[in-house]
């Protein structure tokens, strides 16, 4: 059983609006600013407990097609299937209040993930724990660093059972032993039967952590099949330092 597919996806995002008189003078002697095609007739499927990797460079199309599968994005064209109860870890630190203490945040952010305060009461220890913040945790947030939000904010989105992770750059975060952590985590949830959607600039990740992946570029699937694969031919396309 596929737990996602994607059918014909495009995703157009609309020319930049332009909001004042002065910008207007100034734009109209130039080229109007044109839309964007940040997906262009993707057609993807991945399978139960099958651990996918997503790779290509920046402004590629990988975060959007993420959200696509989130339901954060609808697609102006395609179809987009998901079987299963989705954890989206992305953006880490949305939906947070910077006048809330980190212990304060575990419950508003578990609430905007759709989990009980009841539930999130009983992860609460484990949510800090695995967090490393220790004492600073009744501390207003925005006295954290972006790493001590980020570390926060990632064990508040995956401490739940879903059945499709989808995962955004999150071993960007955080120091070493962190990062550790996450992957540690990240395999606990694909032994656990879940699949795993994972977006990363991280190819050494990719390939440790996935059996399959997908290159996107300029919006488009420039290849798709076992991880080791894609990624060679992604390396062997990607231009060189001069000299080298």
């Amino acid at each position: 059983m596929n737990r996602v597919e994607l059918q014909n996806v495009s995703v157009r995002y609309p020319a930049q609006r332009i909001p004042t008189l002065k910008e207007w003078v100034v734009r109209a002697r130039g080229k109007r600013p044109a839309a964007v095609n940040a997906l262009r007739d993707v057609t993807l499927s991945v399978a139960a407990g099958e651990a996918f990797g997503i790779i290509g460079r920046n402004g590629a199309g990988k975060s959007t097609l993420l959200r696509v599968i989130a339901g954060i994005i609808p697609p102006n064209r395609g179809e987009v299937v998901t079987r299963g109860a989705l954890a989206p870890v992305i953006e880490l630190g949305t939906g947070f209040d910077g006048e809330l203490s980190g212990r304060e945040n575990i419950f508003f952010n578990g609430s905007l993930l759709g989990r009980s305060r009841a539930f999130m009461r009983r992860c609460e220890e484990e949510i800090i724990d695995f967090s490393g913040i220790g004492a600073h945790i009744d501390s207003p947030l925005r006295t954290y660093s972006t790493g001590m939000v980020a570390r926060l904010a990632f064990s508040v989105a995956t401490t739940i059972d879903a059945e499709i992770v989808l995962l955004d750059e999150v071993l960007a975060v955080g120091d070493a032993s962190f990062r550790e952590k996450c992957e540690e985590r990240i395999r606990g949830f694909h032994s656990n039967g879940a699949t795993i959607v994972f977006v990363s600039h991280d190819l050494d990740s990719v390939r440790d952590l996935c059996s399959r992946a997908a290159w996107v570029e300029g919006g488009a699937l420039r290849a798709v099949g076992a991880a080791e694969e894609v990624i060679d031919a992604y390396e062997k396309a990607r231009p060189h330092p001069k000299g080298t």
